[in-house]
């Protein structure tokens, strides 16, 4: 699953990547599943590439061979953008392209990654760690998350939210979101439909939307509801509709010539200044700014 992701959102309609597979040497590569893939290039392509993702791989067993450590240690050294989804930020580390820096992996091995590399700052409890040129994802699934997140970066949101919904994928988790740790099963609350609620709230974000509101289109009451939100998404009704609202403000920025204030209401920030502090706070930069790198309208 980690070594399909990349492939099914950068591989996607017109968008200007090669995604190649790369192995030690060009061949079939064994999985544990007991099938092979086959890797079309060899490390000769990881010291060429423009970003470089490691998905993950057998931790507990597998060291990373030096062949490989060196291809990663020059694509990195070249200005490649470094990657790593679940376990293979074992890989990147011990490169040492992780030293001094915030990472995480799956949280299963978080502890595992601490002890083996103290100079990384592993964090246990985010979805993935953008750290400009290295970017690291937690377990499996979190990959489609940093995957959204790169083609965010680099093409906006608005074509990372047409790749999300092709892919039937949620449009935008932010990367500080908690991981799926083990926990004690919580029952569904009875006529609960989470996934309607978040379609209904999408639709809606230019309204002033409650957590009594949610709950009651959800057929839950709000302490229930707000309990079930928190186990199934780890994060609050009230985060959660913050990042649906500058994420749908950068849509707005990059397909309209709306002004600030107007795309202000629309997403449900109220005013020009709350946006500006909200947006500023979730993407580093200005609406304005925003605007002038990723608008197509």
């Amino acid at each position: 699953m980690e070594l399909g992701m990349p492939f099914q959102i950068f591989d996607h309609l017109d968008l200007p990547y090669d995604v190649v597979l790369c192995g030690r040497a060009p061949g079939p590569v064994d999985t544990t599943g007991g099938w092979s893939v086959n890797a079309t290039h060899g490390l000769d392509a990881v010291m060429g590439a423009d970003t470089v993702i490691v998905p993950a791989f057998r931790v507990a067993t597998d060291a990373v061979s030096d062949d490989v450590v060196d291809a990663l240690r020059e694509a990195a050294r070249r200005g490649a953008r470094m990657v790593s989804i679940c376990t293979g930020a074992f890989a990147l580390a011990a490169a040492g392209l992780l030293d001094g820096r915030r990472a995480t992996t799956h949280w299963h091995f978080t502890d595992v990654l601490a002890r083996r590399y103290p100079n990384v700052t592993v964090d246990p409890d985010v979805l993935y760690v953008d750290e400009g040129d290295v970017i690291t994802s937690a377990g499996v699934a979190s990959g489609i998350d940093v995957c959204l997140h790169i083609l965010r970066l680099d093409h906006g949101a608005a074509v990372a939210n047409v790749v999300a919904r092709d892919i039937v994928a949620a449009p935008h988790r932010d990367g500080g979101q908690a991981q799926y740790i083990e926990q004690a099963p919580m029952a569904e609350p009875r006529g609960a439909n989470l996934a309607a609620t978040l379609k209904w709230a999408r639709a809606r974000l230019d309204q002033p939307l409650t957590v009594a509101e949610l709950a009651a289109h959800s057929h839950a009451s709000a302490r229930t509801f707000a309990r079930q939100f928190v186990v199934q998404t780890r994060t609050t009704p009230l985060k959660w509709l913050n990042t649906a609202r500058v994420d749908r403000a950068r849509e707005l920025l990059e397909t309209t010539d709306l002004g600030v204030d107007r795309v202000a209401e629309l997403c449900g920030l109220g005013t020009a200044a709350n946006l500006r502090v909200h947006f500023r706070h979730a993407t580093g930069v200005s609406p304005s700014d925003y605007r002038r790198t990723f608008s197509v309208a």
